[in-house]
Order: structure tokens, then sequence, then C-alpha cells
């Protein structure tokens, strides 16, 4: 007979099992490590080693670039002619990621002299060159300004060159109007040499402009204020200024009309990179002078940001770009250029946002060496001849436009088949006064720079804001092709969708899939719950050295009551911006990161949900904003490895005992939300394959993201601040958060709004999810996007979200 208390005994141990009481949890809490995991033993924290890694993976990635661009050229040199239409493609490609795409506007001169055929004989004292200030247009609203010489009358012109300053310089200055000068400046040379001679006035680097009076003004130089605007928009400050250039050689086609006159372009500094990249993007220009630029370009990510080009350096470095000049010709003068520390200082009432970036001389050897590259492509067609290197000074520090490179340039030029001469209109800058300087009459009219200077800028930012306003019309043609007629015929639209998200506005990084190499320490250990710091391998360097390669790292937080072969959903809670996972995490409500994260990671893991807190790249100012000026030019961005730490994290999260791998879930505040809608809709689950994201909570970031990066007029834009690296190529005209977003579906998205939060007003955050809710509505799944709206500030509110996780992961609230 058994014994009454071994009965007794023997019931409760069953129970015990039947209800998991006391079954062995699947991890022993206790242990200083995770199993199967080797000891992390850095001292330093995760996020600058990890900053420090993609830093040193990008600057061997740029180091690779130049050998990998032959691939992406498939020249035919059999012949000039065959040579041009095998690179017409990369032309196109490069005159795309300048941001050159705008259509020019016909009859673009206002007001210039007439040309006559043959020379005018001399009438004495008007036989001299003379110099007005004029005006040409560009797009509609764009105009380009400067000072146009023209030969004396009794000379027949011989070509029409577009001299370009550097972006400091003044046309006026350029042309020795403004201090003294060393003999006659260069387009006053070029000018008595029987050239017609264009200098336009380029978007400076003062400050004077960046801003708006009713938000704030700020240190930008106007060409890096233009660029960020534009940069949202698939455009750039060089591709509009390079269209001004094209729009005078528009002017001196009209002009000449059935004279065969040769046209060329020089330029110096800043110019000197537009005279390039103007020569390389139309054959209609004979003759580039580069002086003070040309140079290896792999260190442009020091350069200022405004120089700052798209998938550049996969495809293009200045070899390249001049290579796309062949078999036209081609002159390099190693000389000084105009050099520059860094943004202006920050005056009194302006904020120091400015990116930074610095602009050397180039050195000789570096010039000598990007030459060589460049010459074998004009050698390959047998055009050697019409690519030539000119040395200013001993070591190529000398001034620009030394004698050898004037009469180099000018035997360049081809010889003009028919003379004409120019007379000069008394209607043209009727009214000015004249002066005589360096031999030429100048006749001032409306060129005063300061007015200019603000004139062009004003019509780049108008013109701009009009393409922001127009861009929804653009994307609601590009998205509007999906198929919506079933869930099932969504997501095979959203396939396409969804790679050319990828590929074009974030970047794609593809690397072979890395065993995880777990590393882990026990940081954690409260009575509901303890947590390991961890990381794992992505693109490892050779050598295993954690800050050689990119690895992904982060806290993983286990509810103590889990049970053997246990399955649990896992809710990966995201930090913001300078953040770290412990930010999540902290009960400390006296901290100022408790009222933005009210702990959110530990409530969730307190309410049984596996939680991981990963760490993002960015943090520490400018050294992960230097990752995004460093990919930018390879076609990458910062979230080009966010997404793939986030595919490594996703695989080994899946491998835990404790996980169900269909029930992980993403959650991010403020940066965290930005990633909200950039991961997790690139990373679905794939059935047979890797792991993904279940669900998206979006809290603190979502609004209408293509004004708040490209608005000059909205305090809440990007523009006016100091977070240089967030402008994303062309995204206005790709997707916006709501295209964004609906690539989430099937799968559940929310957005946690707060009416006090800075971000954006409720607004735009209203207009935006409105066309995700319309999307889900059409696929018949409208309960699957939520929003929340509360009376808060840029924080975690942790309450319909709380209740959507609970609900879509399946998940009893306790």
């Amino acid at each position: 007979m058994t014994h009454p208390a071994r009965l007794v005994i023997t019931c409760l141990l069953l129970f015990a099992t039947s209800t998991g009481a006391l079954a062995a949890p699947p991890f022993d809490f206790d242990a200083e490590q995770l199993p199967d995991s080797a000891a992390l033993t850095a001292e330093e924290p995760l996020d600058v080693l990890m900053a420090r890694g993609i830093n040193r993976f990008a600057d061997r990635a740029i180091a690779a670039s130049r050998e990998n661009r032959a691939d992406r050229w498939q020249r035919d040199t059999s012949s000039a002619e065959a040579y041009i239409a095998s690179i017409a493609g990369n032309r196109e490609r490069f005159q795309t990621i300048i941001g050159a795409v705008d259509e020019r506007v016909p009859d673009v001169l206002v007001g210039w002299p007439a040309l006559t055929p043959g020379p005018v004989a001399p009438t004495g004292r008007e036989d001299v060159p003379r110099a007005f200030a004029v005006r040409w247009r560009v797009f509609d609203g764009v105009h380009g300004e400067g000072l146009l010489l023209v030969p004396a009358p009794s000379q027949t012109i011989r070509g029409m060159i577009v001299a370009v300053p550097d972006a400091d310089w003044t046309p006026e200055a350029f042309c020795g109007l403004e201090g003294e000068t060393d003999g006659a400046p260069l387009p006053v040379r070029l000018c008595r040499s029987g050239c017609l001679v264009l200098v336009p006035a380029l978007i400076s680097r003062d400050d004077e402009y960046s801003g708006h009076p009713e938000i704030r003004y700020t240190n930008m130089p106007h060409r890096e204020f233009i660029y960020r605007m534009a940069f949202e928009m698939g455009r750039h400050i060089i591709g509009y200024e390079v269209q001004k250039i094209l729009a005078a050689v528009d002017g001196f086609v009209q002009l000449r009309g059935e004279h065969a006159i040769p046209i060329g372009v020089w330029g110096v500094g800043e110019g000197g990179l537009l005279a390039l990249h103007a020569g390389a993007v139309d054959q209609r220009i004979d003759v580039t002078a580069v002086s003070g630029y040309f140079n290896e370009r792999e260190n442009v990510w020091q350069e200022p940001i405004y120089r700052n080009v798209w998938s550049q350096l996969r495809e293009f470095g200045d070899a390249e770009v001049a290579s796309l000049i062949a078999p036209r010709s081609l002159l390099i003068e190693a000389s000084a250029a105009p050099e520059v520390d860094g943004p202006p200082p920050a005056r009194r009432g302006r904020s120091a946002v400015a990116a930074p970036g610095r602009i050397i001389t180039p050195e000789l050897s570096a010039v000598q060496r990007e030459f060589d590259r460049a010459a074998v492509h004009f050698g390959a067609i047998d055009r050697a001849d019409q690519l030539q290197l000119v040395v200013s000074g001993e070591t190529g520090q000398g001034p620009h436009g030394s004698d050898a490179a004037v009469d180099a340039f000018l035997k360049l030029l081809p010889a003009a088949q028919e003379g004409i001469a120019t007379h000069s209109p008394a209607a043209t800058n009727a009214g000015s006064s004249t002066q005589t300087t360096h031999g030429i009459a100048w006749a001032l009219g409306f060129a005063f720079p300061e007015q200019r200077q603000q004139r062009l800028v004003a019509e780049l930012d108008t013109f701009t804001q009009r393409l922001m306003q127009r861009s929804d019309k653009v994307r609601a043609g590009l998205w509007n092709k999906a198929d919506r007629s079933s869930i099932e015929a969504w997501q095979q639209s959203a396939e396409q969708y969804r790679a050319m998200v990828h590929d074009e506005l974030i970047g794609r990084l593809v690397f072979p899939e890395t065993p995880f190499a777990l590393r882990s320490r026990k940081i954690i250990d409260e009575p509901t719950h303890v947590g390991y710091e961890v990381t794992l391998d992505v693109a490892p360097a050779d050598n295993g050295v954690l800050d050689e390669g990119i690895f992904a790292g982060g806290i993983l937080l286990l509810p103590r009551n889990l049970k053997q072969g246990e399955r649990r959903p896992v809710v990966v809670c995201q930090h913001g911006l300078e953040g770290v996972p412990m930010d999540t995490i902290t009960t400390d409500e006296s901290l100022r990161v408790w009222r933005a994260y009210k702990a959110f990671s530990t409530q969730l893991v307190q309410r049984g949900f596996v939680v991981y807190a990963p760490q993002n790249p960015y943090r520490g100012e400018h050294d992960f904003r230097v990752i995004q000026r460093k990919s930018n030019p390879l076609k990458r961005s910062l979230f080009s490895y966010i997404i793939e730490q986030h595919r490594q994290t996703l695989r080994w999260l899946a491998s835990l005992p404790c996980v169900d791998r269909d029930r992980i879930a993403f959650y991010g505040l403020s940066y965290g939300g930005k990633t909200a809608v950039r991961v997790p809709p690139l990373l679905p689950p794939v059935e047979g394959g890797d792991p993904g994201y279940c669900l998206s909570i979006c809290s603190a970031d979502f609004n209408e993201w293509i004004r708040k990066n490209t608005s000059s007029e909205d305090r809440y834009s990007y523009v006016f601040t100091k977070e240089y690296e967030i402008f994303e190529w062309n995204m206005g005209h790709l997707a916006n958060y709501a295209e964004l977003s609906s690539l989430m579906a099937p799968r559940p998205f929310m957005v946690e709004r707060g009416h006090h939060d800075g971000v954006a007003p409720d607004e735009w955050v209203g207009w935006e999810f409105a066309k995700v809710r319309r999307h889900y509505n059409l696929l018949g799944i409208g309960e699957q996007a939520e929003i929340e709206w509360f009376v808060g500030p840029h924080s975690i509110n942790g309450q319909g979200t709380f209740a959507f996780l609970h609900r879509h992961l399946d998940w009893p609230e306790r």
C-alpha cells in the first residue's frame, strides 16, 4: 500500500511537471555567459568599437573601389566613334548622380551682344574688348548670371569659353576688378586672345543666406544649404551649376548660329570640378581645362559635403570622368587650389550646424597618378595628344592660368572655320557706368555681387522647393503600379519595390552568411530577468579583431520564468540617436533617458517577452556621421550596415531554444523609429529561409519625411540642424514613410505619436499615416495598421503599443 505522504508528494510532482513549474529553464541563469559563447572581454563600449569597425571596413572598400570600377565599363576602343557609343550609358549614369537631369529652357540668352560676320573696322577708342553683366535662362525661374567679356570689334572670335571661378571668387574678382593682381587675369587673357568669355557667378561658400529669418540662420556655406535640400530630391548643387554652364553652351550655340566656332570651358578650384563635369556631360564642349582640382578622389569624404555624390566611386574617379571627355581635348593644370579649412565659424546669432570638410591643393604626385590612369583611355583610341598635363611652378603649387597652360589650351582649341565679331547694342546695359581695367572696357550694369548671390541662392531654393511639392505625385505614379487586388498579388509587387528601395535608396551590401562567433557576458541580474551583453560577427576582418570589421551587438534580456522547450515571442527594442541599449532598460526615473524610453525593454521582459536591445551605430557625432560620408560615394548609407546587422541578429535570435522564430517584433524610438521603417520592411520572413520581423512599431519619428528633409521654411526641417548625415539620395522621388511602411504589409505596422513631439506637427504625421492605412484597407487588412495618439512628448507611451504587441504576438497580458 502506498504511503499517504509519498502519494501526496508524487501527485505534487506530477502536477508541477505538467504545469512546468519545476521544469528546468533553457539556460543556466547563474552562468556568466550564454551557452556556446566565448567570453566578451572588450573594455571599450560597443558603440565605439562598432563605429570604428564600420569606418575601417568603409576605408578598405574605398581603397578597393579604384580597381573595381573597370567592371562597370565596356569600352569599345576600335574607333573614336565606337568608343563614344560604348560609354553612353556611363555618361548617362554620371549625369544622373550629379543631379543634372532637369530639362533646360530654350532661348536662353537675355540681352547679350550680337555677333556679326567678320571683324569690324576699328573706330578709335571703341576698338577695345568690352565686358558686360549678363543673365541667361536655365530652368523656369532659375538663371545664370555673370560677366561676358567680348573681344574688340576688330578681332575675329576664335572661341567661346566659359571660364568658371572658384566658389570663393566673384566673377569681378576672377577678372581682376577687385584687388591687385599680378598680370592680366585668366579670363582677360583669353578674351585678349580673341575668345568670347563668359564668367558665371557660383553659389558661394559664404553663409549669409543659409537659413530663414523666422527660423534660424546657420554657418552652412550656401553650397551646403542648397546641397542638403537638393540631395533629398535627387538633385545636387554640382548638377545645378553644371546645368548653368550647359545653358551657357546652349547660348553660345544660339549666338554663333551657323558659324563653326569652337566651345571650351576652363575652371579653377570648385570651378575646375564643374568644368570637368560639364565637359564629361556635354559633347559640344571641344576643350576642357581644369586647374587646381584634378586629383585622386578616394578622399572625397574629407572634402566639403557639397562634393558628396551618391555612388560616385563605384564607377567614377577623376580619371574615369576624364575618360568621358575623350576623344575631345582635356587640359589638366596642376596648380594651387583655393584652400578651405572648414565651414565659416558660427557668428553670433547663427547655429553651428555645418558639416566639416577641407579643400587642399592636390599633391603633384597624386595628380600625376590620376592623369596616368586617364591617359590609358585617351591612348587606347589613339588620342593621347588630346590629354595634356601642365605643371604650374616646380611642384604644381603655382598659380592657375600659367603661360604654358594658356598656350596649351589655345593650341587645343580647334580653329574657327568662319570668323565673326561682335558689336554691342546701345540697349545692352543701358545706363551702366564704364571703366577700363586690364585693357577692357567694363560696363558694370546690374552686377552687384551681394544682391546677385542672394538671387542665385533664392532661385535654387525655390526651384528645389517646387520639386518637393510635386514629388508626391512622382511617388504616386511609381507606387500606384503595384497590384493590390489581393494580399498575394501585393506581396509579389512588393518584392520589386523592396529591391528598388534597398538598391537605390539604402544601398545594398551582400555578405556571405557568417558564423555568429557569439561573445557574451552577464551584466544584468534581476529577480524577474537576466541580461547578457553580446556581439555577433557580421563581416569580420581577416584578423578577427572586433573593431576591424562589422559586428552586431546589444543586450539580450531573458525572463527567469522561461521553461524548457518553451518558445516565446521576441521584441527587439531599438534606442534612438546617440543612445545605447541600456537607455531602453534602465529603471532610474531620475535619468533623462528614462523620460524618453520609460524602461520599455524592462517593462516588456517583465511581461514575459524575450527582449533584445541592439546597439545601432548612430552614436558618437562625427564618428558615425563620417560613416555616411565614406559610404555614400560607394552607393551605401548608414542603414546598409544596419540592415545586415539586423539580418544576422535575426538569424541568431531564431536559433535560440527559447525563441519562436515566427514571432520576432521590432519597436524603435526616434532614430530607432527611422530604423522601424527602413529595416523591418526590407527583412520579411522568408519561407524556408532567413527569419524576419513579423511586425514593426515606429515611435516618435513617423512623419512627412520628405518635407522634413527638404523644406527651407519649416522649423522642423533637418535643413537647419546638425544632422548632416540624414539626407538620402533622391528619396523624394522614390519613397516617403508611407511607401516604406507599406512594405510591411501584410505584417502589422503601428505608429506611436505624442502630440507634443517636436519631430513634426500632428498634421504631417496624420497625412502620411492616412496613406499607410489606406494601403492596408485596400488589402482588406485595415486592422493590421494602427496609430496611437497620446498627450505627451518625444517618448515611449507603452499603452496601445504594448497591447498591439500582445495581440499580434499572441502573448497573454499578465
